[in-house]
């Protein structure tokens, strides 16, 4: 088994930029600090739906330094994110509303390079920033290359890793379910064990469903859904 740089085709070019914006590497820093919260509010907010921060300050009040009692009253919380996680706060939503503004073509791209941006940061607090790559392919002898690479790969002796990164539950199909799990069963066929995994920064019951539905084989391919994100940092 080797890894190997995806082919430099138009789409990838293209997309190569959007990866490459400075917006993508803020959001990725902010919502790799960021908590489930928040998390949920920054795909709500990049959904583009509202863009009038003070919409979202309502909907998320405790993000923003206050909570509703009874009768809607404004509370103090009992403890207190305080300024710093007020400030992070403000600032996952003014950078979730700016990709949301970017258009609908243009978002969903933006949303994606995120997500894979996200996922290399948090393992990359596990394996190291040089084991972590971008758009690679995996190659096995005497098996036919794939030509989708993937988003992330851990590239590691002890214990490679490949992901599949998704903004959303209906972007896990068929396809992605089956090339992971060849990838797996190809690995093994050489005694190497390699961990396969889609990310999607979407609800882990969305995703449980769209999975409950699939006829793919996806037993030995891991989930790590917005719930559970920082398990890509702590390895569980």
């Amino acid at each position: 088994m080797r890894f190997q740089d995806a082919a430099r085709d138009a789409r990838a070019v293209v997309y190569a930029g959007i990866q490459a914006d400075p917006l993508v590497a803020r959001a990725g820093e902010l919502l790799a600090e960021a908590t489930a919260a928040e998390r949920l509010m920054a795909r709500a907010a990049m959904n583009g739906e509202r863009t009038d921060p003070d919409v979202w300050r309502r909907i998320f009040p405790s993000l923003f330094g206050e909570v509703r009692g009874e009768g809607g009253a404004a509370e103090a919380p009992e403890a207190a994110e305080g300024a710093a996680d007020r400030a992070r706060a403000e600032a996952i939503l003014a950078i979730s509303l700016e990709i949301a503004e970017r258009g609908e073509a243009a978002r969903s791209s933006y949303r994606g390079a995120v997500v894979e941006e996200l996922t290399a940061r948090l393992l990359a607090r596990r394996a190291g920033p040089a084991a972590v790559k971008r758009e690679r392919r995996v190659l096995f002898d005497g098996v036919r290359a794939e030509i989708h690479p993937y988003d992330v790969t851990v590239e590691s002796d002890a214990q490679p890793e490949v992901y599949d990164c998704k903004w959303g539950a209906r972007g896990i199909n068929a396809d992605v379910l089956n090339q992971l799990d060849d990838a797996r069963a190809h690995a093994a066929d050489e005694e190497i064990s390699l961990a396969v995994a889609v990310v999607v920064f979407d609800a882990r019951r969305s995703c449980e469903m769209r999975l409950d539905r699939s006829t793919a084989e996806h037993a030995g391919t891991r989930l790590i859904a917005l719930e559970s994100l920082d398990e890509l940092a702590a390895g569980r």
